[in-house]
């Protein structure tokens, strides 16, 4: 008996792996199926975060006696109104900020080389560094490479969304069809299954979406939260750029404990050009920034939802990095929810079927 299983585990391990292997071989076969998931990927993770996002007020509005058709033009149509209220109010702004810091980012890099210099001839700092050290100017060439492979990656990124029409045009789309018909998409889905397992396949899509909405929410509300005290924070302080560091630290924040730190470097360089006791009193506000998060907002958003084991998450983290950089480390985590949850539902459906048995 252990023997005929040991072969059989031998002979499904070997049928898999030549099916890999063959389909290496043909992959001009799936080379329209791969572009087509290259095409649509971006449109679709952007719908299906707002689909989370809005999904609420069309529920709220069908137990009104609003139809969804109608509750999701008339969110198109606020939203509309927020995206022109927000380039009267807030996107000239950003935009002037944005584009001062790119044209004066040669001077920024001087200012930053000379504050590095100045500290190098600090005497109070020169009694705890060893004599003839080169920490400051190694810092600097560090700083300076973490820029460029800044740069290089951005232009990458813009290289991925560089046909925004195909996006602009596909994802109000996809969301709208989301909003109005997403609630079918589950028990259309469990329709595949063997009529034995749909109860299971309910339970498991049901258990999926909850976990995918509070996680996308409750991201969202901690991040614009802490987002809302750092810029408070920033505009007492007088901190150069303040609007265009804020939206960079909440697009950051989005990544889990990692987010935090990455956040944070671009703030108390900027910070730094300017003078060191602005770094200083920078990271003071990002710190107490964090500590109101972490303490006060994400328990009582979160509670006990995100599950997940910190240095777990540490690890997907850097699976997410190495995959798809920024964007693999945003997805990481709700991919992770997602196979967590389908394997122990899968695994308790085994345990059952074989106490049956017995």
């Amino acid at each position: 008996m252990i023997n005929n299983k040991f072969y059989r585990v031998c002979t499904a391990i070997i049928l898999l792996l030549l099916i890999v292997y063959l389909g290496d071989k043909v992959n001009f076969i799936f080379r329209p199926l791969t572009s087509l998931i290259h095409i649509i990927i971006i449109p679709l993770l952007i719908a299906g975060f707002f689909y989370y996002l809005l999904r609420p007020l069309v529920d709220f509005m069908e137990r009104h006696k609003i139809k969804r058709a109608l509750s999701v033009l008339i969110i198109y149509v606020a939203v509309g109104l927020l995206i022109a209220g927000f380039s009267v109010l807030v996107w000239p702004s950003l935009r002037d900020q944005l584009w001062n810091f790119i044209e004066n980012a040669p001077a920024l890099m001087s200012s930053l080389v000379e504050q590095i210099k100045a500290l190098e001839s600090n005497r109070f700092l020169a009694r705890y560094l060893p004599e003839n050290s080169d920490m400051f100017t190694r810092f600097s060439q560090y700083l300076s490479q973490g820029i460029t492979q800044v740069t290089d990656y951005v232009s990458g990124l813009f290289s991925v969304v560089s046909n925004l029409v195909v996006i602009l045009a596909t994802f109000p789309i996809m969301l709208y069809y989301m909003l109005k018909e997403g609630h079918k998409f589950g028990t259309n889905l469990t329709l595949l299954l063997p009529r034995r397992y749909r109860k299971d396949g309910e339970e498991t899509v049901h258990e999926i979406d909850e976990a995918l909405s509070n996680y996308i929410v409750g991201r969202v509300i901690v991040n614009v939260a802490l987002g809302t005290l750092m810029f408070i924070g920033f505009i007492i302080i007088g901190l150069p750029y303040a609007l265009l560091l804020t939206v960079v630290s909440i697009i950051l924040n989005f990544i889990p404990y990692v987010g935090a730190l990455l956040a944070a470097i671009p703030v108390v360089i900027v910070a730094f050009i300017d003078s060191p006791s602005m770094a200083l009193w920078s990271l003071i506000i990002i710190v107490i920034a964090q500590q109101i998060q972490d303490n006060l907002i994400s328990p009582y958003v979160y509670g006990k939802q995100l599950d997940i084991h910190p240095l777990t998450i540490v690890i997907l983290l850097l699976v997410g990095a190495d995959l798809g950089n920024i964007l693999g480390m945003i997805i990481i985590i709700p991919l992770y929810m997602i196979l967590k949850i389908i394997f122990r539902k899968i695994q308790n459906r085994i345990v059952e079927d074989k106490a049956t048995d017995n």
